[in-house]
């Protein structure tokens, strides 16, 4: 009721045999409360509203022996040793006698006599581990589970049915019927049940039906939650028409609420009716509510309201939850701090601040060679928050420096251009701030080597932040992804070796992966589209410069027109001769200083000889 801690037990061997699990025995002999199998891991309080006579507590430990502790006594009982040489995954009792069924690891199951401490009887349960116990409401059967189920018959232990069971080793098995639905028939005490079972690693609970053949093995229907299942209870249906409740809490911390009535097969895993999470008010200096995690939960006496259980595990708080909403998301909130009596009233500090006077100059962090005068430390009732209010924005750097009376302007760098170091300090308050401001200002620098630079002197924490603001901003438009994929290109060349070594490294650059992917998919097709227009825009260039020549004088420098009869050419030929050999002699005449005879035959070509045309022809 109080949420304290009523008795702690801590076994002589708890370092080298840590507990397992635990159960707690039934209450002198009577038959159990509605609950099938009394559960483990139940809370102590919720226990003590079940019945006050519990007393015997069975914890199993990781080296296969099993401690019978006495909570009225405050002492161990006795230890049962012999049975297994593995952990101990599950113990349960049986409802009527003083009987204890263990398994463990080594692929046994142990039936114990707590009375003289002696294995009654063991058996090979699986293959594999044992990993999950349950004792059926009539106390003749139990069910076994590694990752198939097996239901055995008490007396002859041999397998009375097989269920296919979990991918993954079964954490919990419990009957959710203690009567089966068809009451036609009679009743062998097993035939007509159903029952739950949760794996680790594994979001689906299965509800599997006891048939009277052996050809169905598959689950009847299956509820689905969020994460692992960490902790299951469920109240009975004891009548045809009554809906089972059931109440799961999972890793994550969220609590399910399921209402259903077990009537044969359904295909389709079933929803929560209800989830319910727990988080903190958000005030007082600390603006975003957290969560807290619900550790376990289960439901009173009445059907209707729940025991949560939440908090850390070393102190965790108990409330009593009646809940009738209709609504399918529940979040309560809790002031956890404030309940927690763990909290000391005083504050005790071993930070010292140094009494300064107020001539004293100290240097400030960033820019090298300013100083600011130091304010002295105000009393600690008034220590200003360094949390913003929702409503405020974040300051600038620059009205940051003006707090720390820092004159900019005088502080000067050459050119005027924030040196590499400045910039991979901006970088790092960016990535921490979240400011796109600075991110901008920064990431948007073209020059190579500032960005080898500032890659190179910027912090090894920073890094993965870094990467991932790339890839986000890589999502962006091309011309931004341009300038992104120099800065990618200098984190992996110079930070290679400090990637190599991170263990999550392939889900934390997964996305990059992809989006380098699809890109380089798409280069193929762009290269070939690329080609075609290229090779497109040179043919129409090339059309277009043939149009634009201007036309070219078409007529010819010579002409050559052959003589009809023989004779007169022979005739013209020898005048041509002897002309041709004149020739030579006044060209070689006026021009002494060129002895060279093509010269002479450009100038004839030229026009600048007085020869017929026919002898010109002839000279060429």
């Amino acid at each position: 009721a109080s949420s304290r801690l009523q008795q702690e037990y801590v076994p002589s061997a708890h370092l080298s045999a840590a507990c397992t699990c635990l159960a707690w025995a039934p209450p002198g002999g009577r038959p159990p409360p509605s609950k099938d199998g009394p559960q483990r891991k139940k809370r102590k309080s919720e226990v003590a509203e079940v019945d006050k006579q519990l007393d015997i507590l069975a914890i199993g430990t990781a080296v296969g022996s099993v401690l019978l502790y006495s909570t009225v006594k405050g002492e161990l009982q006795s230890k049962l040793d012999g049975g297994h040489d593995n952990k101990v995954n599950c113990v349960r009792w049986h409802q009527d006698n003083c009987c204890l069924y263990s398994c463990s690891d080594d692929k046994h199951i142990v039936e114990w006599n707590t009375q003289t401490c002696k294995v009654k009887c063991k058996w090979k349960g699986d293959n594999s581990s044992v990993t999950s116990l349950c004792i059926s409401p009539d106390g003749k059967m139990l069910l076994s589970a590694g990752r198939t189920i097996k239901l055995w018959d008490l007396e002859t232990k041999e397998v009375y049915r097989h269920f296919t069971g979990h991918a993954t080793s079964v954490s919990s098995l419990m009957f959710t019927t203690v009567k089966p639905m068809n009451e036609n028939k009679p009743f062998d005490g097993i035939t007509g049940l159903y029952f739950l079972s949760g794996a680790i690693h594994d979001r689906l609970l299965s509800v599997w039906y006891i048939r009277s053949d052996r050809k169905e093995k598959n689950a009847v229907m299956s509820f689905t939650v969020t994460d692992e299942p960490t902790f299951i209870d469920l109240t009975v249906s004891e009548v045809k028409e009554e809906p089972v409740k059931l109440a799961v809490v999972c890793r994550d911390g969220q609590l399910h609420l399921f209402e259903h009535i077990l009537n044969g097969y359904c295909k389709k895993p079933l929803t929560s009716n209800c989830t319910i999470q727990i988080a903190t008010p958000g005030n007082d200096g600390d603006s975003t509510p957290k969560p807290v995690p619900i550790l376990a939960a289960a439901f009173c006496s009445d059907k209707q309201s729940l025991l949560l259980v939440y908090g850390n595990l070393l102190q965790p708080i108990i409330e009593k939850v009646s809940l009738n909403t209709p609504e399918s998301h529940v979040c309560l909130i809790r002031d956890v701090q404030k309940a927690l009596s763990l909290r000391t009233d005083v504050a005790v500090t071993k930070v010292k601040t140094p009494v300064v006077n107020s001539d004293t100059k100290v240097l400030v962090p960033g820019v090298p060679g300013h100083s600011t005068a130091v304010k002295t430390p105000s009393s600690g009732k008034e220590k200003k928050k360094n949390k913003r209010k929702p409503g405020e924005t974040e300051e600038s750097i620059e009205e940051r420096l003006e707090a720390l009376d820092i004159d900019v302007s005088k502080v000067k760098t050459p050119g005027g251009l924030p040196q590499t170091d400045s910039f991979a300090v901006l970088l790092v308050q960016g990535l921490e701030s979240n400011d796109a401001e600075i991110l901008n200002r920064v990431l948007n620098t073209r020059k190579e080597n500032v960005i080898k630079n500032t890659v190179a002197r910027m912090p090894i924490h920073a890094v993965i932040p870094l990467l991932h603001e790339l890839t986000k901003r890589l999502q962006g438009n091309p011309y931004s992804a341009s300038l992104m994929v120099r800065w990618l290109k200098s984190v992996f060349t110079l930070h290679a070796s400090y990637l190599s070594t991170l263990p999550d490294l392939i889900p934390q650059l997964g996305m990059l992966y992809q989006l380098m992917e699809s890109r380089v998919k798409t280069l193929q097709k762009l290269s070939r589209l690329h080609g075609r227009l290229f090779i497109l825009v040179t043919q129409v260039a090339a059309s277009e410069t043939v149009q634009d020549v201007t036309e070219v004088n078409q007529t010819a420098k010579l002409v050559y027109e052959d003589e009809s009869s023989e004779e007169e050419g022979s005739d013209d030929e020898m005048i041509a001769d002897k002309d041709s050999d004149e020739n030579w002699d006044e060209d070689e005449e006026k021009e002494e200083q060129s002895d060279e005879q093509d010269m002479t035959v450009e100038k004839e070509i030229n026009g600048d000889s007085d020869l017929e045309p026919e002898n010109e022809s002839e000279e060429e």
